[in-house]
């Protein structure tokens, strides 16, 4: 499981995270101000009304006739309502002892003080703005509900929230949109650079890339063309080295031939044998040299596929004659195409049999089968390689046995031909299905 975040989900998801809070949090602060611009209105309207009723209330009362021996009760008198509605505002006209004189016809008694006030007050329930006239004679009450307040406060929140259930989303769909479009060229560059193999030093080449990006990607094209230099500089180096070396080895073996024909004395002879025996062994490394030179020149893939099935025919033939009857051959009966080299499956497969002829148990058989979906098995038998020793088959000059002849390059030359065309080498000691032996398996089948 990769422990890489996206960036373009961080983005998104921090964007419209922040978004959605920075909405909320504009409600609520428009509801605060709402709340405190509603309770200047409301109470603009209190004391409105009160200024309003009172010169109607006072005219009203003192025209009432003052000789009168009736109680307070009958001197008070309900406005009677022209209409059934609901009084969000009620008020009482009262002595300055408490007695009432005038009282709106839906008024509760209950919520106003015994005595009247003046100025703005407030109670659990109800807020009140209370004056005076005729000289402190006559006060008037005017009372609101509170829940009335908080329910048109509440009213305008839901008022700004409601459109944010389609703003909200709308924002983070043009918030995704927008960072998939800003980072698109970001997500090109990482698909060319994941869509590379090993064997791919050219420069990576992408348009428009982004201010922020254009530094690494400068930085990694300039870090692609010093290894590119680098592995060139190598490879040239082992492939002249071992080029320069054929024509001189090539010299003196046919010096050393001459010389041993034109030779009488047994011991020079036996000497010029051993000396013609390293000879070839530096020839067949000089080779060797020149085969992984070209694997690991990253030439392996060719532009079409091509049928490997009769090259390795043709291969498996030519070492018939080497070891009669030991090479024992499975083929497929259709073709089996692959964009893999035909010179680099030459080189692949000759190592392999070399290899096998080389470190197996002598005079044994050596199994070589290509299935139809592309496997490459060769089994030799011997004895079984530690796993430990096994898994530094794959370096150069490394042998499992030291006392068979060979370079120890010819495993490194397959592994080095199996990663630049981007497949998978496996080694297995005891090979599969058996208590002993070598087994090396691969799929040959390389596709754009």
């Amino acid at each position: 499981m990769s422990n890489h975040t996206s960036l373009q989900k961080t983005l998104g998801v921090s964007l419209s995270i922040s978004i959605s809070l920075l909405w909320l949090l504009a409600v609520v602060t428009a509801g605060f101000i709402a709340q405190d611009k509603m309770n200047t209105v409301f109470d603009s309207a209190l004391e409105e009304t009160a200024q309003r009723i009172l010169p109607l209330a006072a005219t009203e009362i003192l025209s009432r006739d003052s000789d009168s021996d009736s109680d307070s009760d009958s001197n008070a008198q309900r406005i009677q309502a022209l209409e059934a509605h609901d009084e969000h505002l009620t008020y009482l006209v009262r002595k300055p002892s408490g007695e009432l004189l005038l009282q709106s016809h839906d008024v509760d008694l209950n919520v106003f003080s015994a005595l009247p006030r003046t100025g703005f007050y407030e109670t659990a329930t109800h807020r009140f703005y209370g004056a005076n006239a005729v000289r402190g004679s006559i006060y008037i009450e005017v009372a609101e509900p509170l829940a009335h307040r908080h329910s048109a406060v509440w009213s305008v929140i839901l008022a700004l929230l409601t459109p944010l259930l389609l703003l909200i989303p709308l924002s983070l769909l043009a918030v995704w949109w927008l960072i998939k479009r800003s980072l698109r060229k970001v997500v090109e560059l990482q698909q060319r650079v994941a869509a590379r193999d090993a064997g791919d030093l050219s420069a990576v080449k992408v348009e428009q890339l982004p201010a922020e990006f254009a530094p690494l990607l400068s930085a990694v094209n300039h870090l692609l063309e010093r290894l590119r230099r680098a592995l060139e500089a190598e490879r040239s180096f082992t492939a002249n080295s071992a080029h320069e070396l054929r024509t001189p080895l090539a010299t003196a073996l046919a010096k050393l031939q001459r010389l041993q024909r034109q030779s009488q004395d047994a011991s020079v002879n036996l000497q010029a044998q051993d000396i013609e025996t390293s000879l070839r062994t530096l020839s067949a490394l000089s080779e060797k040299l020149l085969e992984l030179a070209k694997a690991e020149g990253g030439s392996v893939l060719s532009a079409s596929p091509n049928d490997l099935t009769p090259i390795l025919q043709m291969i498996v033939k030519d070492y018939e004659y080497q070891a009669p009857h030991r090479l024992h051959l499975e083929l497929p009966n259709n073709a089996v195409l692959s964009l893999l080299d035909p010179d680099a499956f030459a080189i692949l497969v000759r190592n392999l049999i070399e290899n096998a002829l080389k470190h197996g148990a002598d005079q044994h058989p050596i199994h070589i089968s290509l299935s139809a979906q592309g496997r490459l098995r060769v089994i030799n038998d011997g004895a079984v390689i530690p796993a430990e020793q096994l898994a530094l088959l794959r370096q150069r000059f490394v042998r499992a046995n030291s006392r068979s002849l060979g370079s120890g390059i010819g495993l490194a030359i397959v592994d080095a031909i199996a990663s630049g065309a981007g497949l998978q080498l496996n080694l297995h000691s005891p090979a599969t299905g058996q208590n002993a032996g070598f087994e090396v398996e691969l799929n040959i089948i390389v596709t754009r």
